[in-house]
């Protein structure tokens, strides 16, 4: 802008020197563009004349005055400079701003490569994870942190949704822009570290004449110009480490987000973020956000259950909200039907060019052949987790090349695991690997892998059980790889799905040997884990396949084994008789002197649960000198705490302790012939037992220490309830000795315990005694 009115002189001609220092120091020119302008004026040139004179067209000489090309190249200032006949000092100006435009045109024209992707406007949910990457830029501010964040997850999961969507949000504070590059790691051809160099600096305004020849050279350069600017460069799907170490951050303010389905263990001192799937709720709004636009009301039922069938994976809800979209007269609920069909579920989720199973594929792809052998073959699982040593029996491998298989299907989201060493399938992840199975391997090589996958869950668990049984001691089988009792419980409980799921399938397939064989291993672990829910269909199915193997005398074993089902943990005392009458009817008629010994047993708890405490109490005499004379000490000692209990119910509590120390001295007596595993099951019940006498006496004080030690035994034998009747009955007795304190805390006890046994009424009622008011 001109600040004084220049003196009007001949065209061409120049104000004299002194004039010339006056509006230099008078006019500070702040662009290119203005300065040109000033020269072009003072000179009393047109446009077109100092085209002319300088061989630039009047049309560029207007966009340079008009600051549209704020730095012209080198020759095209010397034209002009001479053009104007500048003298030195303005020469220099001249040439100065012409660079400091170059140099700021270089880092502000936009070059329109690696733009950013727009962001879907009915993004949901991920809160959490936002808020995890503006921490993420902002803690990177501090010296020495990390400037890269590795975003993972499996397929479906909207990782470039949520990476495109928290770049956009982050734009403001990167003033040197935002860049986005899909390196096409999951692709047959994914981009080299050399093309994703080449893209971004071009992006970053480096000419091609520009570029290092060498990669390490670009590499360097590209890292030089991070430090220097503000900048966040999104890396979209990276197939591995080598793909992207060359291109991140090497300090400085700019930052990168990468997103992969690989883990990329590799990389190292980079922020991670795992990304799962949409919780229900958030699910369930991105569907009625997506659904919103047919103008139409679709049951929220019906958006739940197409939610749930989604498993929370964005693309599958994107999917089906699409198609609906796309149908605005197909109801939600109509699509809901179709997606309850789990046999072409799969194929449901297709819309356009967007397929849940493409997703999945390009995962399935990247797999080692042995990879995809067990991929496809844990489709046959029953249950929902399995482990290693089962994903080496269906893959044909060994446990530790299947250790290295699952760790691949991890690392490309094709798995989950768990801090427990268990692994499991998202829902739909498998039926994707149920529809490779079946058009990988044919109908007869399915039915010999799941036949040989059923007869190795079936031995394992039989040996498991039989670890429990007094008769059998530690069992012989080298193949089971379980060393103790310990073992065997763990095994029993983790993979209880899948042995049970067996069991399941060997009795349609008429294998009754087998499942009769498992069920009765079961007898004496049923003991330590009384409430799992599954007993009465194991023992169930025991029952029918000895009925069919003709073998009465097991059969009525496994009647008595559901007559105890009935009694303790269902607690349905009239269904324990009529099993029990069962079982003895069938053991009399087979002469099988033991089964009617514990139908006996049964029926006299059975009794006692229904106040009959004289009946209870023949019936219990009767059992125990049954078992006594089949020197079954073992039994015979459970039949005396029964005594002992009919004698507690019936208030003859002195009566009953008597019993009870009667009994505590049996399992104390190492020449009694009790079986050391069950003696040692059964004394922390009979020192509670002992505990509940005393404290009925009134002998609060005795009765306080033998239930605290009985509580310890039954946590260490993992017995929790009796645990939680003794905590229950400990804390009453501390609060009748004034331990106020104790006992809350005990009462707090019982009610977590109770809670672990699924017991809410009992569990209420503790935790409402550990807070009432004194």
């Amino acid at each position: 802008m001109t600040l004084v009115k220049a003196r009007q002189r001949p065209v061409g001609s120049k104000p004299p020197a002194a004039q010339q220092d006056k509006e230099r120091l008078i006019i500070a020119p702040s662009s290119f563009a203005e300065l040109l302008r000033r020269h072009r004026r003072m000179a009393r040139l047109t446009l077109e004349q100092l085209a002319e004179a300088s061989g630039v067209s009047a049309r560029t000489l207007s966009d340079m005055e008009r600051g549209r090309s704020s730095g012209p190249q080198q020759r095209t200032v010397a034209a002009l400079a001479q053009a104007l006949s500048l003298g030195e000092d303005d020469r220099q100006q001249f040439v100065d701003l012409a660079r400091e435009g170059r140099l700021r045109d270089h880092w502000t024209r936009a070059s329109g490569l690696c733009e950013l992707p727009r962001s879907v406007d009915d993004f949901t949910g991920r809160a959490a994870e936002l808020a995890w990457t503006d921490d993420f830029v902002h803690a990177g501010d501090a010296p020495g942190a990390a400037g890269v964040a590795l975003i993972t997850g499996a397929a479906g999961l909207g990782k470039t949704a949520f990476a495109v969507r928290a770049a956009h949000v982050l734009r403001p504070s990167f003033s040197d822009g935002v860049f986005f590059v899909d390196l096409a790691g999951m692709s047959p051809q994914p981009l080299t570290f050399d093309d994703i160099l080449t893209q971004l600096l071009r992006a970053l305004g480096i000419a091609e004449r520009h570029l290092p020849r060498e990669a390490s050279e670009r590499a360097s350069l590209y890292r030089s110009l991070l430090r220097e600017r503000r900048v966040l460069v999104v890396l979209d799907n990276a197939g591995s480490e080598e793909q992207i170490r060359p291109i991140l951050p090497g300090g400085g303010p700019s930052r990168a987000l990468v997103t992969s389905r690989r883990l990329l263990a590799g990389l190292e001192g980079v922020h991670r973020l795992s990304l799962g799937p949409l919780p229900a709720v958030e699910a369930a709004e991105l569907l009625t956000g997506i659904l919103g636009r047919r103008g139409s009301a679709d049951g929220g039922a019906a958006i739940g259950e197409l939610a749930r069938f989604c498993g929370g994976l964005p693309l599958a809800l994107r999917i089906a909200g699409n198609r609906l979209v796309s149908r605005p007269g197909w109801p939600a609920a109509e699509f809901v039907s179709r997606l309850a069909d789990e046999e072409r579920r799969l194929e449901q989720f297709k819309a356009g060019d967007l397929k849940i199973a493409t997703a999945f594929g390009m995962s399935y792809d990247q797999l080692a052949p042995s990879a995809r052998r067990v991929f496809r073959r844990l489709a046959l699982v029953p249950g929902r987790t399995f482990g290693a040593a089962l994903a080496a029996v269906l893959g044909g491998i060994s446990v530790a090349d299947a250790w290295d298989a699952l760790d691949e299907l991890v690392d490309l989201g094709l798995l989950e695991d768990s801090t427990s060493g268990r692994y499991r399938f998202h829902d739909l992840v498998r039926l994707f690997a149920r529809d490779r199975l079946q058009e990988e391997e044919t109908a007869t090589e399915r039915d010999t892998i799941t036949a040989t996958m059923t007869s190795w869950l079936l031995r394992m668990a039989t040996t498991a059980g039989r670890w429990f049984e007094p008769a059998y001691g530690r069992p012989d089988r080298a193949d089971a790889d379980l060393s103790s009792p310990e073992e065997a419980d763990h095994w029993l409980r983790a993979n209880v799905d899948n042995w049970l799921g067996a069991l399941r399938h060997a009795a349609s397939g008429g294998r009754h040997a087998a499942v009769l064989d498992c069920a009765e291993s079961m007898y004496w672990f049923s003991d330590r884990w009384m409430h799992a829910p599954h007993w009465h269909e194991v023992f169930t199915l025991g029952a029918e396949a000895a009925a069919v193997l003709g073998d009465p005398a097991r059969q009525a074993a496994q009647l008595n084994s559901l007559a105890w089902v009935h009694l303790v943990p269902r607690d349905d005392p009239q269904s324990t008789l009529r099993y029990a009458a069962r079982a003895i009817d069938l053991a009399t008629r087979s002469g099988a002197t033991a089964q009617i010994a514990s139908a006996h047993h049964a029926t006299g708890g059975a009794l006692r649960r229904l106040g009959r405490l004289d009946e209870a109490t023949a019936s219990e005499t009767q059992a125990a000198r049954m078992f006594k004379a089949n020197g079954d000490i073992d039994t015979y000692s459970q039949c005396l705490g029964a005594l002992g209990t009919c004698l507690r119910d019936a208030g003859h509590h002195a009566e009953a302790l008597e019993q009870y120390l009667d009994l505590w001295a049996l399992l104390n007596d190492d020449k009694s012939g009790m079986t050391p595993s069950i003696a040692a099951f059964t004394r922390p019940i009979v020192l509670a037992r002992v505990g509940e006498c005393l404290g009925s006496l009134g002998h609060r004080t005795e009765a306080i220490t033998k239930l605290t030690e009985a509580v310890s035994l039954m946590e260490q034998a993992q017995l929790p309830v009796p645990q939680a009747h003794s905590l229950e009955t400990l804390a009453a007795l501390l609060a009748d000795e004034g331990r106020t304190g104790e006992s809350r805390h005990t009462y707090a006890r019982a009610a977590e315990v109770y809670e672990t046994v699924g017991d809410a009424e009992a569990s209420g009622r503790c935790r409402d005694l550990a807070t009432a008011e004194p």
